[in-house]
């Protein structure tokens, strides 16, 4: 089991060059076929007349995008070429960022985006572009966070196991990285209620499964008091752990709005200071 396809998106963050960094080191282990995806368009509600200004024309608008575009992923050919990457393309799509990232990944094994820096304006990413991968792409998305740099993906990880159905495609998707690691260790919190689904014995069942695919794990379990919040909490622990990568499910329920994400999700999101992958 292993990646054969990853997708990273490519935009004009500053940040961009750290996620390629990261994509990079991934499909080089793995043996990977990288492929960085920009996007030029921006939604549909920029094509009303008038909306991008007295005398612009959305044709005139869509090449100066895919100019952007172009330029970002000399930025990726040349990191790739740099660091060694033998199996890489680019490509363009002419779709607002989320929602192409989300159709194309579907023909990836991993996809790799950033967590976005809110002192970024990017105008063709919506403020919500991560989770709407995470939530629409159906593959597993690593996020990794802004700000950062990151020597290793994946030498120590934790997963946040809540023996939740969201949790364990998680596991099963993180597999081909966590074969790689040298530490790894579940990590579970419960609450004082004893209402979980862990079962009879929180987290144990999972360690002899992850044996089998030979990743060897511990297992850290802890119990919350009233008033802590879990997300804190598991962020916390990544940090005293010196994680490089994080594991857990992405939980969202699309009938509210197109992302309405659960508290500990929504808490990675906006705090995350370990590249994080999920799946929902």
């Amino acid at each position: 089991m292993s990646y054969k396809t990853i997708l990273v998106h490519i935009d004009e963050s500053r940040h961009t060059p750290e996620h390629i960094k990261v994509a990079a080191a991934i499909a080089g282990k793995c043996g990977a076929h990288l492929v960085g995806m920009a996007a030029t368009a921006l939604p549909g509600a920029f094509y009303l007349p008038g909306a991008l200004g007295e005398g612009v024309t959305v044709t005139a608008y869509l090449a100066y995008l895919r100019e952007r575009a172009e330029a970002a992923l000399l930025v990726f050919e040349a990191t790739v070429q740099e660091l060694g990457v033998s199996s890489y393309e680019v490509r363009i799509i002419d779709d607002e960022a989320a929602v192409g990232i989300s159709l194309h990944s579907r023909t990836s094994d991993l996809v790799v985006v950033g967590q976005l820096d809110p002192d970024e304006s990017l105008p063709a990413v919506r403020t919500d572009f991560p989770e709407y991968v995470v939530m629409n792409s159906g593959r597993p998305t690593l996020i990794v966070p802004y700000g950062r740099q990151f020597e290793t993906i994946g030498k120590r990880a934790i997963i946040a196991w809540d023996g939740g159905v969201e949790a364990s495609r998680a596991v099963s998707a993180a597999i081909p990285l966590l074969q790689h690691a040298e530490s790894v260790q579940v990590v579970i919190f419960a609450t004082k209620s004893g209402h979980d689904t862990h079962g009879t014995r929180p987290g144990a069942e999972l360690l002899p499964h992850l044996v089998r695919h030979g990743v060897h794990a511990e297992l850290a379990a802890h119990t919350l008091s009233a008033g802590i919040a879990n997300g804190e909490a598991l962020l916390a622990h990544a940090n005293d752990y010196h994680a490089d990568l994080m594991v857990m499910g992405g939980y969202g329920h699309s009938r509210f709005r197109e992302v309405l994400l659960g508290g500990v999700t929504q808490t990675v999101f906006n705090e995350m200071s370990v590249p994080t992958l999920m799946t929902h």
